[in-house]
């Protein structure tokens, strides 16, 4: 698929609604260009879509995608601003991500303490 993308063709190919994508354009994250009623999405358009989603899916709020995103240099420099400001949300979403898990973990282990001691008093009873 190369040049210009229907609302349909986008939402088949990342599994996304129609809906989604007004949301992201409402956004920002998009801008497809107008023919009549019909939106058209262009190359830019289908990239920044895939980037939100890898980006939604590491965690990442839509506007800190979008941060990361308007940060590339479309010349094809490297940006070390960018991956610096990347890694960096990064290491913020895996900290809070480890914080849940050791709370996890602690409820885990909690359930277990109350369900040991409720097996071990129905077992003390019927003795």
């Amino acid at each position: 698929m190369t040049g210009a993308y229907s609302i349909t063709e986008l939402s088949h190919e990342f599994d996304v609604t129609p809906r989604t994508l007004r949301f992201y354009e409402d956004r920002g994250l998009l801008s497809p260009a107008r023919r009549g009623t019909t939106r058209i999405y262009s190359d830019r358009d289908r990239t920044r879509l895939k980037l939100v989603l890898r980006g939604t899916r590491l965690g990442f709020s839509l506007e800190e995608c979008s941060e990361i995103i308007d940060m590339y240099d479309p010349s094809g420099r490297l940006n070390s601003r960018q991956l610096l400001r990347l890694c960096e949300k990064i290491r913020e979403h895996r900290n809070a991500l480890l914080a849940k898990l050791r709370d996890i973990e602690a409820t885990l282990n909690a359930m277990d303490e109350v369900e040991q001691k409720c097996l071990d008093t129905l077992l003390s009873s019927a003795a």
